[in-house]
């Protein structure tokens, strides 16, 4: 092969490696490109979450470490962000949910919970006589009327809500409804609060001031009570003619049925002796 072969090849060669290489740098590119978009839609979605979880006020709690801190709905706020440990004896100038408080929160106080936040007391409900509730010191004592828990401890009974819960409930009264629904969102169970007590909660949000709260719960609870004696009342009545019918022809049925189960295990025994003599 003659020297100018051997150029041609070696310069077809390098042509083709330049080749080669043009592919995967454009590859690269487009990879990179590809990247950057898709940590720019990242940044995007964070910063749309950072947004959503928000909120405009502080909200707090004083943890007396009463409860199990598996179970405890305050400390997995904490966790998230979403609440402030504050000690003993702090002053906190926000709305304070307290047994210690001489009216119910109620939609006047939303002034309050926009400046200055709100703050829950977390402690064992069978320890109440156990806490320092006069080393809590606010100046907007707050107590919260009549709810039903919905947290998997005391689901069902009246008052004993829990951290998240409490939180929830006086933002909504105070007209934050999105923002509880941030709150009560940690927790699986959460949107049984809001459905367990929607009327409640509906009619307390419209109510003017503390007063119209306490005349909303006491309606409500007269109206449960009159519903419960009602249906007892029924359950008491004297079973009607087609009532007492309807129970004769099920006895019957019953009767009908019990007698091939009846003969059947009665021969089964006679055929058992019989196998064993």
């Amino acid at each position: 092969m003659s020297p100018r072969g051997k150029k041609n090849k070696n310069s077809l060669v390098t042509r083709r490696q330049r080749h080669v290489l043009g592919k995967e740098e454009k590859y690269r590119q487009e990879r990179d490109k590809s990247d950057k978009e898709d940590m720019g839609s990242d940044e995007e979605k964070n910063a749309k979450e950072k947004t959503e979880l928000f909120v405009p006020f502080p909200v707090a709690m004083w943890d007396l470490e009463q409860c199990d801190p598996k179970k405890c709905s305050g400390r997995k706020l904490v966790r998230h962000g979403l609440v402030k440990i504050l000690r003993l004896g702090t002053r906190f100038a926000g709305l304070v949910l307290t047994p210690v408080g001489q009216k119910c929160v109620s939609p006047t106080d939303r002034d309050i919970v926009r400046e200055f936040g709100c703050a829950v007391v977390d402690c064992s409900w069978a320890r109440l006589d156990e806490t320092p509730f006069n080393r809590i010191r606010t100046p907007n004592p707050r107590l919260l009327p009549f709810l039903v828990a919905a947290n998997p401890i005391n689901y069902g009974k009246p008052c004993q809500l829990s951290c998240v819960e409490a939180i929830a409930a006086t933002l909504i009264i105070t007209g934050y409804p999105e923002e509880a629904n941030l709150y009560l969102g940690k927790f699986s169970w959460g949107h049984s609060f809001v459905e367990l007590n929607s009327e409640l909660l509906e009619s307390y949000s419209l109510c003017k001031n503390s007063e119209e709260i306490i005349a909303v719960q006491e309606k409500f609870l007269a109206d449960a009570r009159e519903e419960r004696l009602n249906r007892q009342a029924i359950s008491d009545f004297p079973p009607t003619d087609s009532e007492t019918e309807e129970e004769e022809q099920e006895e019957e049925k019953e009767e009908k049925e019990s007698v091939p189960t009846n003969l059947t295990s009665e021969i089964n025994e006679k055929v058992k002796d019989m196998s064993i003599k």
